[in-house]
């Protein structure tokens, strides 16, 4: 688990290809607590395994299907990387609950600067926005974002300066692919609304269905 607070920004060394499954190399300042072999890392929002860890230096191992699914294949060396380690039981939590499990690639429509701030359009699949609301949460990149604006296939996220220039998403331009995990409480919300409209199916939805579905 994470929380989409990024704590630090590496860069991609490599991605190579190997019997199946592909081998990322990060490069990085090293952390006060030392990485190890076995712990989670969430790389540009993707929950990997440290398999190798040097001076500056981290390896994973990374399934064919993630990179399918994900933008990691994309990514060219020297591109940065958001890097955060697993939350530990206890530790603080700034952001909110991230799983590191990608629901889809969106791609940036356009970036606005409003103020001090920036305005990422952002276009995905309609399914994706149906657990989206106004002012909840969603992680792009890794990053814990607050949506300002849900339609049926975009949405929009603002970006304050300090997340801008500490961040990869400043290198997020028109046209990048993107990583997008929606919120994990909105997914389970969606997904216990669409069974008890399917059991209501023709009468409507009312108070006491939700009540009696927990809500």
């Amino acid at each position: 688990m994470f929380t989409g607070l990024v704590e630090k920004l590496g860069r991609l060394e490599s991605l190579r290809r190997r019997t199946g499954m592909f081998r990322l190399t990060v490069t990085c300042d090293q952390w006060d607590e030392p990485v190890k072999p076995g712990d989670s890392v969430a790389v540009q929002g993707v929950c990997l395994t440290v398999t190798a860890s040097a001076r500056g230096r981290l390896n994973f191992d990374v399934l064919e299907e993630t990179i399918a699914r994900t933008s990691l294949g994309v990514l060219k060396p020297g591109a940065p990387l958001n890097l955060e380690r697993a939350i530990l039981a206890g530790g603080r939590l700034g952001g909110h609950f991230v799983t590191g499990h990608i629901d889809g690639v969106g791609v940036v429509a356009g970036i606005v600067r409003e103020s001090g701030d920036r305005v990422m359009d952002v276009e995905c699949e309609p399914g994706l926005t149906q657990s989206m609301v106004m002012k909840g949460s969603v992680t792009l990149d890794g990053v814990s974002l607050t949506l300002t604006a849900v339609g049926p296939d975009h949405f929009q996220v603002k970006l304050i300066p300090f997340t801008w220039k500490n961040t990869s998403l400043a290198a997020a331009g028109k046209g990048v692919r993107i990583n997008i995990e929606t919120d994990i409480i909105g997914k389970y919300v969606a997904k216990y609304l669409g069974a008890v409209a399917g059991k209501v199916a023709g009468k409507g939805l009312s108070i006491s269905d939700l009540a009696s579905a927990g809500f």
